[in-house]
């Protein structure tokens, strides 16, 4: 077992280049099911979570193979349909994977996923769209078991909610489908796009992304491609709140302004002197961070649930008293009571959180609830006086890609131990 030693205090300074999306990744690696030939995928970052994927699609068939920063799958003899419970279980979104192979093999077998404890997220969504397009489910047992009589056909499709899964989901399965598709309240993130651009350049037909409307017209079958994956914005996020909770400044390289606009405009209001040019920000912390007033989480283009544990962590050292809602998951705040042990003072009322700026935080022994909740936990343990402890960073690794290395590049004290 992993754990973080931080030694806080020290203002960090320096240059990171932002790693590929990891919600972007994943569901371009499910997409390379089905393609018929070899798929190259630049940019795709070095995590767990896209390490559980690789070994899925090992099991399915593909032959994978890494070079740096890039991926290299070749889809071209996949002969099972099913995934053992034991990788489903690795993490939440191999649930992306039911519409490609259910597409590419008219079988698919799936348990329910795991990952992060964030509440309910039912993959009703998913399978109710699914059947529309004419896949046959059989839910027993905790499994999915699904075929298709003759093949996926095209249909119009309305969704309750804009499921970022969904959406992705339904893609997948329709790329390779029968005439066409349209998805309705559609899910409008940059990662939809980014699969979209993926499915395209490697022969599909999909229009639409980034909008309420995505239209698929089926192709008979994909080819492979070459791709770049996108910048993750919420490890941009958080590292510019590595900077401004420990009264730094540094320089973000291979950022996507559009995608950060919502998260960047409170880092303004808590008094950080932003520049943005081009596909870069460079970020100046104040010497004490102002209150924001409100944050609510919504879907794409409100501000992300994800950065939702980042900004609560900033606001613990702010002057003031900051509120933040949580729409998105009713179990987000699983963190806050760790936060409470390095001295901050978060008051919680069913989703609301109220954040009482504290003048310093103390070192302690956290454990990481969960992906972005553990990044907080990090954030903070940067601006503590004191050794902080972070345990059961599993979940970081999640989403990080070397997280002590990029922070100690940047002047922290932090390693990680096997204990």
């Amino acid at each position: 077992m992993s754990k973080l030693y931080i030694n806080g205090g020290k203002r960090l300074s320096g240059e990171v280049t932002v790693q590929g999306a990891k919600n972007s990744a994943l569901p371009i690696l499910a997409a390379t099911v089905l393609c018929d030939g070899e798929s190259v995928i630049h940019n795709c970052p070095k995590l767990s979570d896209v390490t559980a994927s690789v070994r899925i699609l090992e099991h399915l068939g593909c032959i994978c193979k890494r070079e740096g920063d890039t991926l290299i799958v070749d889809s071209r003899n996949i002969s099972c349909f099913d995934i053992p419970d034991s990788l489903m279980r690795e993490m939440r979104s191999s649930i992306v994977l039911l519409g490609a192979i259910s597409a590419r093999m008219g079988r698919a077998k799936l348990c329910s996923p795991g990952g992060c404890e964030l509440g309910p997220r039912p993959i009703d969504l998913h399978v109710s769209a699914l059947k529309k397009l004419g896949l046959i489910i059989d839910e027993s047992y905790g499994c999915l078991d699904c075929k298709t009589n003759d093949c996926l056909k095209g249909t119009e499709i309305h969704l309750a909610f804009p499921s970022v899964g969904a959406t992705e989901n339904i893609i997948l399965a329709a790329a390779t489908a029968k005439g066409r598709t349209v998805i309705h309240n559609a899910a409008r993130e940059p990662e939809i796009c980014d699969l979209q651009n993926f499915i395209n350049s490697a022969g599909g037909c999909v229009c639409g992304a980034g909008t309420g409307t995505v239209v698929i017209d089926g192709v008979s079958k994909l080819h492979g491609a070459e791709h770049t994956v996108i910048p993750d914005r919420i490890v941009a996020a958080t590292y510019l709140a590595a900077a401004a909770m420990t009264r730094g400044k540094i320089l973000l390289k291979n950022i996507e302004q559009p995608h950060l606009i919502s998260v960047l405009t409170y880092f303004s209001e808590m008094g950080c002197v932003l520049q943005v040019k081009n596909k870069s920000v460079l970020l100046e912390a104040p010497q004490k961070l102002s209150r924001f007033f409100e944050i609510q989480t919504m879907v794409y283009p409100g501000f992300p649930t994800d950065a939702g544990p980042i900004l609560v962590a900033m606001a613990t050292l702010s002057n003031g008293s900051s509120m933040f809602v949580e729409n998105i998951f009713e179990n987000r705040y699983n963190y806050v009571g760790e936060l409470r042990r390095l001295g901050a003072k978060i008051k919680l009322a069913d989703r609301v959180a109220v954040i009482d700026g504290v003048e310093r935080l103390s070192g302690a022994r956290v454990d990481s609830t969960d992906l972005r909740g553990g990044a907080a936990l990090v954030l903070a343990g940067l601006a503590a006086d004191g050794l902080t402890v972070v345990d059961k960073i599993h979940h970081i690794d999640r989403g990080y890609e070397n997280i002590e290395n990029v922070l100690t590049n940047l002047g922290a004290d932090i390693v990680r131990k096997e204990v």
